[in-house]
């Protein structure tokens, strides 16, 4: 086994096709944006739709190496793990900026890179959130967005309309003012729901207040098996090297046998493997596993961008690999506005936040984004969720009502995506760096 190998930057990038029906909703009769075109029009349509998917993937792709960017530079996070999918923190602002006008719109739109046609906007979530939602025998791949919104407060609905068309976001109303935490649960029950119980209490204790106007959530599960699966009777305590001079023991997979056929590739600095999980009549799904030859995270950590994960998974080519490879099971918590502040938006945080494309009026802003994450890799496969919440209150609260402080948590040592191929969106992206055990 080679120790240079094992402190590596993982890059799971998960492949799913496109399709052309809605996204998954707990309401069923919404109108779907990818619903099939007139006859004589097909091809057009989906060269367009195939278009859109593919500049929302491309903003969402770039939003997550630059959120990812921004973690990995932090002090805050200096030696350690984290794990998010920046596909559900996409969708959930998308949703948000659906309502923003303004710098305050602007600003989303340039952090999340949006395009500026906003039909090529909508129509690329709506066509991606099909993809993920198309069924599979061998994979669950699946995405949800819902609105929750006090019953006593009007929102538009020009903008509950747009989030249920293109976003498949439809609304339930919740008495946010006299029962903010039984409000509270039951958006939780819904996204653990979503997510088969990985994603617990998105929304922590405190989170929804009387002052609460709307939340806006996403949840995106994932669950496959490997094509060539690992015999948990070969699986042994391994050396898990975290810095030159120190080791933790970690369980380390393994295949040597003739049947570990995969796609490799190498460069100066990387090794690069494929592991493809079982399909049925779906998509492609694999894990791309970039390992630094040295211990550093950085020659994987600069190759973060479209142009060169690109290149290195077109020169993968099919041989045998001796393959070792830790079982690892990372939770992760964030609150968002401090970050996505820094990234260049602001305002939305702010008493000068317009979201008045929500309500008609600039009395909104944004008060939290909560994201949590949940990815376990093991002998049979891997299960992969998350789900971000975007909390909307009133800009005039009154004394007392501030909301609460959420606290991050990362546990367990990588660099890793998961990612959809057809369309090439981001899902999932994090790193392991240093753990008791993992």
């Amino acid at each position: 086994m080679s120790r240079d190998g094992i402190n590596a930057a993982i890059l799971a990038l998960i492949v799913a096709l496109g399709g052309i029906v809605a996204g998954c909703t707990d309401t069923p009769g919404t109108t779907s944006a990818g619903s099939a075109p007139p006859t004589g029009e097909e091809t057009p349509r989906l060269q367009q739709t195939a278009e859109s998917a593919g500049n929302v993937t491309a903003g969402s792709n770039q939003f997550a190496f630059d959120l990812y960017s921004r973690l990995a530079n932090d002090p805050a996070y200096a030696g350690k793990n984290f794990f998010f999918s920046p596909y559900s923190i996409s969708s959930a602002l998308a949703i948000t900026y659906e309502g923003a006008h303004g710098t305050t719109a602007d600003e989303i739109r340039s952090v999340l890179h949006l395009p500026e046609n906003d039909t090529l906007q909508r129509e690329g979530f709506s066509a991606i959130d099909a993809g993920l939602n198309r069924a599979d025998a061998n994979y669950i791949l699946r995405t949800a967005n819902a609105l929750w919104a006090e019953e006593t407060y009007s929102f538009l609905p020009e903008y509950t309309t747009a989030a249920a068309r293109w976003y498949g976001a439809n609304v339930t109303n919740l008495d946010f003012k006299g029962s903010p935490e039984a409000s509270r649960e039951t958006i939780n029950r819904w996204v653990e729901e979503q997510t088969e119980d990985k994603i617990r209490d998105l929304l922590p204790a405190g989170s929804i207040d009387t002052m609460t106007r709307l939340v806006i959530t996403n949840a995106i599960y994932f669950k496959g098996t490997w094509v060539k699966q690992f015999d948990a009777n070969e699986t042994e305590e391994e050396d898990f090297r975290i810095a030159p001079n120190e080791t933790v023991r970690v369980p380390m997979m393994q295949r040597t046998d003739r049947g570990a056929v995969y796609g490799y590739t190498e460069t100066d600095t990387l090794q690069v493997l494929e592991m493809p999980y079982a399909r049925g009549n779906g998509s492609e799904v694999s894990m791309l596993v970039l390992l630094p030859k040295e211990d550093s995270l950085t020659a994987a950590e600069e190759s973060l961008d479209a142009e060169t994960v690109a290149g290195l998974h077109q020169s993968l080519t099919s041989r045998r690999v001796d393959v070792f490879f830790p079982k690892f099971r990372l939770e992760t918590d964030y609150s968002l506005p401090g970050v996505l502040a820094a990234m260049g938006m602001p305002t939305v945080f702010t008493d000068s936040a317009d979201l008045s494309g929500m309500d008609g009026m600039k009395k909104l802003f944004v008060s939290d984004i909560v994201h949590k994450a949940f990815v376990d890799v093991n002998e049979e496969g891997t299960e992969a969720a998350a789900a971000t919440g975007v909390i909307v209150a009133p800009l005039a609260a009154p004394p007392g009502s501030e909301m609460p402080i959420p606290v991050f948590r990362a546990d367990h040592p990588f660099v890793f995506l998961i990612v959809e191929e057809d369309s090439g969106t981001v899902l999932f992206i994090g790193r392991v760096v240093n753990q008791e055990r993992l």
